[in-house]
């Protein structure tokens, strides 16, 4: 209970919510939280919407329930936003679910309150769940700002909402995420969770109890260095032959488009994976290639660590890829 009430108090507080502790449950992770929703909401026959480029997870996660992932496409001129028109285009009679996860990984877009709040209107016209993915609701890059659907008016009938102490507080290996939903719902999930996994470890619980009531000043400290990370890496992958990259309006990835680099006679790779494998084995760069998250032609690479080491990826991935620039 003391952990539950500090998840309500602290969303109340940062993201202007109103849930009550019934509303609320622990999980072990956002990904246990995902999936835990997903397995009481839908089922075979169902339809979920999840606009791609996507979390890796998503897709699995629904396809093990046994209804249907549909993909919503967005583009990087609008920063890769979902908007409501295409969400309202892509629902049928048997939509159940969209998944929103914004700040998205791996593209960093981040949803606009306004559109977001479109959004909510369309899932309500239709009667679709809105599952709101917010692990990274505050690494948000000025104009942004942290926000949840949860805030508008009228939502809490309709919204899921998903968090985590993973990013904000740096609490990966902890393994805490949490639910707020409707208490009807957040019920079903607590037989659910009951009979499988239990309660997450008391000892991460006291742990993440730590961070909801703790003081959220180290916040904007992390992210002004992320802020450097990001600008530093944006640009030096934008200084590189046939690769072009847009700032992330959030979370901490980089999701450069290196599609001129897989067409034409001199094509390095058949795809995005294949030259996620070469540039490990041969630059010795790690990376995801984008056709993991549905995103053709994209690699996603994270700027969660150093500046140094950002410099020494982005001298390598020059090198490899002006070589094959040279080679053409």
């Amino acid at each position: 209970m003391p952990l539950r009430e500090a998840i309500c108090a602290w969303h109340k507080r940062e993201l202007k919510s109103s849930y009550e502790p019934k509303e609320c449950i622990v999980n072990v992770g956002g990904k246990h939280a995902i999936f835990n929703v997903a397995s009481v909401l839908v089922q075979a026959g169902d339809e979920v919407l999840i606009p791609a480029p996507y979390w890796v997870s998503f897709p699995d996660i629904i396809k093990y329930t046994g209804a249907t992932p549909v993909y919503v496409q967005t583009n990087v001129e609008d920063g890769f936003a979902v908007r409501a028109e295409a969400i309202e285009k892509a629902i049928t009679p048997k939509t159940r679910l969209l998944i929103l996860n914004s700040p998205s990984n791996p593209t960093g877009g981040v949803t606009p309150p306004g559109e977001y709040e479109r959004i909510l209107a369309v899932c309500k016209k239709h009667n679709v769940w809105l599952m709101g993915d917010e692990c990274y609701s505050h690494f948000t890059y000025e104009p942004n700002k942290p926000y949840s659907i949860a805030s508008a008016a009228g939502a809490k009938e309709n919204v899921i909402i998903i968090g985590s102490v993973s990013k904000t507080f740096a609490m990966t290996g902890w393994r805490i995420g949490y639910t707020l939903g409707p208490a009807e719902l957040v019920s079903a999930v607590v037989k659910l969770q009951s009979q499988s996994t239990s309660n997450p470890t008391s000892i991460a619980q006291h742990a993440a109890l730590a961070a909801m009531t703790g003081t959220m000043e180290t916040v904007p400290v992390m992210l002004a260095e992320y802020a450097r990370r990001r600008k530093r890496i944006v640009d030096g992958l934008n200084a590189i032959p046939g690769v072009k990259c847009q700032q992330p309006g959030g979370a901490f990835y980089a999701f450069p488009d290196v599609s001129a680099h897989l067409s034409g006679p001199h094509a390095m790779a058949k795809d995005t994976t294949e030259l996620a494998t070469l540039l490990l084995e041969r630059a010795r760069v790690a990376l995801v290639g984008g056709d993991a998250f549905g995103a053709p032609g994209y690699l996603r690479i994270s700027y969660a660590t150093s500046l140094e080491r950002i410099e020494e990826g982005l001298r390598r991935l020059d090198k490899f890829f002006s070589r094959a620039e040279a080679a053409a």
